[in-house]
């Protein structure tokens, strides 16, 4: 049965029962639970994550104070990014989000590609943020004598417990831990400006413009860091199109999704590049690490009593934030990919809750080898993972800006039609966006230590993905056949 009949069939079954009928049949049996709070607080935490709080410190060392430009453009680009994700999602709301977009207009093997990649990417965000839950933990002396992978082993399972209760409980969640990633940094931002308004003394030095040009201005270590880095960059963004998955959930996506698309702009702009500016005045990018959230060393450094304990407890939260949503998307994505056909039976099932704990026990099971990462690598552990996320995140946006390319298309031939909401510039601003995530990809190479390694994984990548749309093509084959029969009835 061809694409194009399942596509006209479905098209039809939606002008006349689409009240009845969802697009997707992944969409099928949730609550509706999500708030508009809920989504709007979801986009923030989707803004200010573990590449921020724990990555910007190793970044700030390699690549200095040039590091806030980093951001902004890459984070101009993730806008682009998010931004044509919420126009399909008005077009279309669905918990299978890109994914389901990508079948809709890339056909099953776009939807494939676009699924495992993504599933990929936060599988091994998962590992990261375990990695660095434990890492966050060993600040205080009291743990220091825990071994890391028990410590990342504890953090899987009491995510993992909180997740599965139910849809309003991990919004509730990310609801609480986004006010208290804003509420700290906004307080940091204060303080930083105090400290510059008033020349106190940071670590022996007075902060301000003179700490960027005492130890070697904008680029103290060449162009060359700033470009290494940008891979890294791309990964602070990563839970931005979570938004998108969210949609799904939500009663009213077409109110919430607009608002919370556009203040992703300005959060950017003050949460990343305002920080990171505020790191580079106070302190020089050699007194950073990545063993440490730069905000712990700029808060310690100042004699403030408790301050680094405070942050750290923060910057714990916000990695216990990130975890949980990637085992909340990831449920999602791999429902949508089950009844296709693409993605084991098990990971479509739900529990009693509504919660797809199938694709989430999945998730899971590959950060299970996550701690066994951090017990046989623990220095390592991060960047390596770090470095294998960001293959699947610039795939995925890829993909959605390949998706928004072809809706664009059909929208001026009159198949569909384009909300109000839009991505501008199309198509130009969709092939700039694509070749700039390429120029990212292709720059790991220039990284012998781990980018170059991370590189050589694409083709063993790539041959998995041949291989697993072999062993399940029939399925998704037949899955299509029995959604037509049933939109055709």
């Amino acid at each position: 049965m061809s694409k194009d009949a399942v596509d006209t069939a479905k098209a039809a079954a939606a002008r006349t029962d689409a009240a009845r009928t969802p697009a997707d049949a992944g969409d099928a049996g949730y609550s509706k639970d999500l708030k508009p709070r809920h989504v709007n607080m979801i986009a923030i935490g989707g803004a200010i994550g573990t590449g921020l709080f724990l990555g910007a410190g190793g970044r700030l060392h390699s690549a200095g104070p040039a590091l806030a430009i980093a951001y902004l453009v890459c984070g101009t680009f993730a806008f682009f990014v998010v931004r044509a994700l919420g126009e399909l999602v008005l077009y279309r709301p669905s918990s299978g989000s890109f994914v389901s977009y990508a079948r809709e207009f890339l056909g099953e093997k776009g939807a494939y590609v676009a699924g495992w990649m993504y599933f990929l990417n936060w599988s091994t965000t998962g590992i990261a943020d375990i990695t660095a839950i434990a890492l966050y933990t060993h600040y205080w002396s009291f743990f220091t004598d825990i071994p890391q992978w028990v410590l990342a082993l504890i953090a899987l399972a009491v995510v993992l417990a909180v997740n599965l209760i139910s849809v309003k409980i991990f919004g509730e969640m990310e609801f609480w831990f986004a006010i208290i990633k804003v509420a700290t940094l906004v307080s940091f931002m204060l303080v930083g400006i105090f400290l510059l308004a008033t020349h106190h003394d940071v670590d022996g030095q007075k902060p301000g413009l003179s700490v960027i040009t005492d130890h070697g201005g904008l680029l103290p270590h060449g162009l060359m860091p700033v470009v290494l880095v940008m891979q890294g960059v791309i990964f602070a963004y990563a839970a931005l199109e979570l938004v998108g998955v969210a949609a799904g959930e939500t009663a009213e996506p077409e109110k919430v999704v607009p608002r919370a698309v556009n203040s992703i702009m300005w959060r950017v702009g003050l949460f990343y590049v305002g920080s990171v500016v505020l790191l580079a005045l106070l302190l020089p990018g050699s007194v950073y690490s990545a063993d440490e959230s730069p905000f712990v060393t700029v808060l310690s450094k100042i004699g403030v009593s408790g301050a680094g304990d405070v942050m750290n407890l923060v910057v714990l939260t916000a990695a216990m934030s990130s975890l949980n949503s990637g085992l909340y998307s990831t449920g999602r994505i791999l429902r949508s990919m089950a009844t296709a056909g693409s993605a084991p039976k098990f990971t479509a099932r739900m529990n009693r809750s509504q919660v797809p704990y199938g694709g989430i026990l999945l998730t899971c099971a590959v950060c299970v080898l996550g701690v066994g990462l951090n017990y046989l690598m623990p220095d390592q552990a991060f960047e390596i993972v770090l470095n294998v996320a960001s293959l699947g995140i610039i795939s995925t946006w890829v993909i959605i800006m390949i998706c928004h390319l072809v809706f664009v298309r059909r929208a001026k031939a009159g198949l569909v039609t384009r909300p109000s909401f839009r991505l501008l510039g199309s198509p130009v601003t969709e092939t700039v966006t694509i070749l700039f995530l390429l120029a990212v990809l292709g720059l790991m190479w220039n990284d012998p230590e781990v980018g170059r390694k991370t590189l050589l994984l694409i083709p063993v990548i790539a041959a998995l993905l041949v291989g697993g749309w072999f062993a399940v093509r029939r399925r998704v084959s037949k899955a299509a056949d029995e959604e037509l029969s049933g939109l055709t009835k």
